[in-house]
């Protein structure tokens, strides 16, 4: 890299090398070759191209210079001018056909439809990858009871397992949104400079489209429809998010007033320059951070559809050649990242027994309240009772003591007279007090 001029953190921190060279200058001009020799086949089959006119542009097809095109481009201003020249000036025999009947995004849009192909088959091995993480988790712990919390505070048990099994139930959906993309996302064809195909003889269109393995949309202007990569951008931002709410929940689970998870953290990891104790969730952060950034790029591209005056207007190729790409690329990120996450995930069962304990009695008193009503206590004297020696035990945890409500409520001559000690015991076990969530989360697991 260059280090006196910015960088952008996508060529080096974020994202896979796999991602980056599909959004290379390399790979671009790569597919443009394959579009411009894909139309001149098909031109040669209606006799417009000739047989050595195309053998010469399938020889030099690959013999691209970067430095060459960008060295024009400068002088014309049109990037796809540029690779038409410079592809011409190596194809000696040929180059006079190259983009016969053409428009720029003739070959732009279906070359960015290539590219986010290929850079979907990516995200999507790595959802799977993410998925199956979460599948080990969910099969793991789908027994493991753990005070649940709602506002953040103690609320009613639940197993770790199931709460897995909510993350891993929204990247499912999204698994089929990705499948819907895939089946219904198109490029433009070869339609020319309004989208009617006036300039190309009848079948041209098709025969391209066939060599390069996409389907075309059916009715196009200059562009095809920028509805397509808002469903892409909509697709990736919601797989960040879904990542983000169990990234988000990590770091809350991991601050040690909760501490029942925790991220992996490297022998030699370093957690704060100024505070050498410090264990910092720092790849979840990351997480939600890239996942906050992924989400502001559909509003650009929503744009882009919306206002694209008439058969076409330039103002969202800029943005176009920044959002898709990092968009692409932090999703990367977030998939790698969530993978190391999940996978190398710290569960502290001590102290998800300790949280048990010291909140769960809190969630059997309702349980209380309704068998003292069966055995003909008033239901309203049993709620006051029962609340104020809840708001008792409570107030001692505060303090730092262990949750006493079972031996404050035996000191109550109202709860003697119906219980003894062993069946208050059994009331206050609330281990098995999770419903069928253990099955369900299984289940969700077998779908994976």
């Amino acid at each position: 890299m260059n280090y006196d001029i910015y960088n952008s953190v996508f060529s080096h921190r974020y994202g896979s090398e796999e991602m980056r060279k599909i959004f290379g200058e390399q790979h671009k001009y790569e597919i443009w070759r394959k579009i411009w020799v894909a139309l001149a086949t098909a031109q040669a089959e209606i006799g417009k191209v000739s047989k050595e006119e195309l053998e010469d542009l399938v020889k030099n097809q690959n013999n691209i210079n970067i430095d060459r095109i960008l060295e024009i481009e400068k002088e014309t201003r049109h990037d796809v001018v540029a690779g038409i020249r410079e592809f011409a000036e190596v194809a000696k025999v040929g180059g006079g056909k190259i983009h016969l009947g053409a428009t720029s995004m003739d070959i732009n849009d279906n070359g960015d439809i290539l590219k986010m192909n290929e850079a979907l088959a990516i995200i999507e091995t790595k959802l799977k990858g993410v998925l199956g993480e979460f599948k080990n988790k969910i099969d793991q712990y789908a027994d493991m009871v753990c005070i649940g919390f709602t506002h953040l505070q103690p609320a009613e048990p639940t197993t770790v397992g199931y709460r897995m099994a909510f993350y891993a139930q929204d990247l499912l959906s999204d698994l089929k949104l990705l499948e819907f993309i895939k089946t219904n996302i198109k490029g433009k064809g070869m339609k020319g400079a309004v989208g009617t195909g006036a300039s190309y003889d009848r079948g041209v269109d098709e025969k391209v489209m066939e060599i390069l393995g996409i389907e075309g949309a059916l009715v196009t202007s200059q562009i095809v429809s920028r509805q397509m990569e808002y469903w892409v951008l909509t697709l990736l931002s919601s797989i960040a998010n879904s990542l983000a709410k169990f990234a988000g929940d990590l770091r809350i689970l991991q601050s040690p007033l909760f501490g029942e998870w925790s991220e992996p953290f490297a022998e030699k990891q370093v957690g704060s320059s100024a505070m050498p104790f410090k264990r910092n969730p720092i790849n979840a952060e990351k997480l939600c951070s890239l996942a906050r950034f992924i989400t502001q790029t559909v509003p650009v591209v929503i744009g882009n559809q919306a206002v694209s005056y008439l058969e076409r207007t330039l103002d969202d190729s800029a943005n176009r050649r920044i959002v898709i790409p990092e968009a692409f690329l932090a999703c990367d990120e977030v998939l790698e990242t969530a993978n190391k996450l999940i996978g190398g995930l710290v569960i502290n069962e001590k102290k998800i027994t300790h949280n048990l304990s010291q909140y769960a009695p809190f969630a059997a008193t309702e349980r209380i309240i309704l068998e003292a009503v069966k055995l003909g206590a008033d239901r309203q004297k049993m709620h006051e009772l029962i609340r104020d020696i809840s708001m008792q035990a409570w107030s001692e945890i505060q303090d730092g003591k262990e949750n006493r409500i079972l031996e404050l409520l035996m000191e109550q001559e109202e709860i003697k007279k119906l219980f003894d000690k062993s069946e208050l015991e059994k009331l206050f076990d609330v281990s098995g007090h999770v419903g069928d969530a253990p099955e369900r989360a299984r289940k969700c697991a077998k779908i994976i």
